[in-house]
């Protein structure tokens, strides 16, 4: 059976994090059947990680601040989790999936894959984004 996004509740969830009046860091889509739904939201990015365990797949949208003493930014972030359990053909799929997560999931700095949990540590996407990102103007505080 084809792999279907609930585009509406998906939408919503993906404007909970760009809308810079909530403290929504992070949403996270997982499949029910073969359709993708919103799996949550929040503002404490343990919660996001904490979902990305070894026999799961998902797709997660998440905010991180990045900058330096002089300016503050949010930066944008498409992860694909592929837990170490997941069958061949559903890591397979997921690649194919993505497009739909990428309909609604349109604005992002970079996108990660990642299977490691050491890769999901907030500090290391961080770093990732500022290279990313060009210029880094905090070169004299390092």
């Amino acid at each position: 059976m084809a792999t279907r996004i609930d585009k509406e509740a998906c939408r919503e969830a993906y404007n909970l994090v760009r809308d810079d009046t909530t403290d929504v860091c992070w949403a996270s889509f997982k499949y029910d059947g073969s359709t993708i739904v919103p799996a949550g939201h929040g503002s404490d990015y343990e919660e996001f990680k904490n979902q990305c365990t070894d026999d799961n797949r998902l797709f997660g949208f998440v905010r991180i601040t990045t900058g330096d003493a002089m300016s503050k930014r949010a930066k944008f972030t498409l992860i694909t989790w592929i837990g170490e359990n997941v069958s061949g053909l559903q890591r397979a799929k997921i690649s194919t999936d993505k497009t739909l997560v990428k309909d609604i999931v349109q604005n992002f700095a970079k996108e990660f894959m990642i299977s490691d949990p050491r890769e999901l540590e907030e500090e290391y996407l961080r770093t990732e984004l500022k290279k990313a990102g060009g210029a880094n103007y905090d070169a004299q505080a390092e």
